[in-house]
């Protein structure tokens, strides 16, 4: 262990969530959440870091139209087990009937218990759009179905739906997304079914429910390709979309009938039907 390490504190005057979601696809580590704040710590000098959030700050003012100013402070600690005290900062995630827990806390008895390791992407589950596709599922998905879950990431909702006895493929253009998915799943005692880099328009296979959490753009860009791998009266779950954007992606998909809307925040999660 070095005698240093170096701390990020990382303090965004607003849209939180996605500042979350750039921290989660960027930093090679785990990072702590509370009260708005993000705090990064690494043996490493996180100058590079510090700059990379900055302009993401700025490129979001002007993909928005809004000012985002983000605080931005470094510190150079003496060495702790700060490793331990990070373990504490992670808290499970329920939202019933999963249970998603980091390695070093107990399952949940009577849970369908989900374990991540926080290098692989642990923290999805606090996501508002991660907790509300569990939801979905929790809702949607049945015993035996076939199940397609596109952009899997980490692999929690391909995991959950394989907790709930489905039959599940996962696919997604990251590399890194498509191995971390295999390893969580392994990690999970579960199997996936097919596993592949790419999109949906490389399956020839159709499904009893189909999801994608991503974002609105993507989705509505992707229309035809989740449509086709639909079986007839399928269940489409769409999610990472903001509640601005609803409509959009709404009326790229206006031949399903809309099941279920689950918002928490300001992201909304569709249950859609063909």
């Amino acid at each position: 262990m070095q005698e240093f390490y170096h701390e990020l504190v990382v303090r965004p005057s607003s849209h939180h969530s996605l500042f979350s979601d750039f921290l989660s696809d960027t930093l090679p580590v785990g990072f702590e959440e509370s009260d708005n704040t993000f705090i990064i710590r690494s043996e490493d000098e996180l100058d590079t870091m510090a700059w990379g959030i900055e302009q993401f700050a700025e490129a979001l003012s002007k993909a928005l139209h809004q000012p985002i100013d983000v605080e931005i402070e470094t510190f150079k600690k003496q060495n702790s087990d700060w490793i331990a005290t990070y373990q504490d900062s992670i808290t499970p995630v329920e939202v019933a009937p999963f249970y998603i827990h980091p390695t070093w806390c107990e399952p949940k008895d009577g849970a369908l218990n989900i374990v991540l390791d926080p290098a692989l992407a642990f923290g999805t589950g606090h996501h508002p759009t991660t907790a509300s596709c569990l939801s979905a599922i929790a809702l949607s998905v049945s015993e035996k179905e076939t199940v397609l879950d596109v952009g899997c990431g980490s692999g929690i909702l391909a995991i959950a739906a394989a907790k709930k006895g489905a039959i599940v493929d996962v696919c997604d253009t990251d590399i890194i997304s498509v191995d971390n998915a295999k390893i969580n799943a392994e990690l999970n005692q579960v199997n996936f079914r097919n596993v592949w880099e790419g999109s949906a328009s490389l399956s020839n296979t159709q499904y009893d429910v189909v999801i994608a959490n991503i974002v609105a753009d993507v989705l509505v860009f992707i229309e035809k390709d989740l449509k086709k791998v639909l079986k007839p009266q399928a269940k489409l779950v769409l999610s990472g979309i903001l509640d601005k954007y609803e409509d959009k992606v709404l009326r790229a998909y206006s031949d399903c009938s809309v099941i279920k809307r689950i918002t928490q925040d300001e992201w909304v999660t569709l249950i859609l039907q063909k």
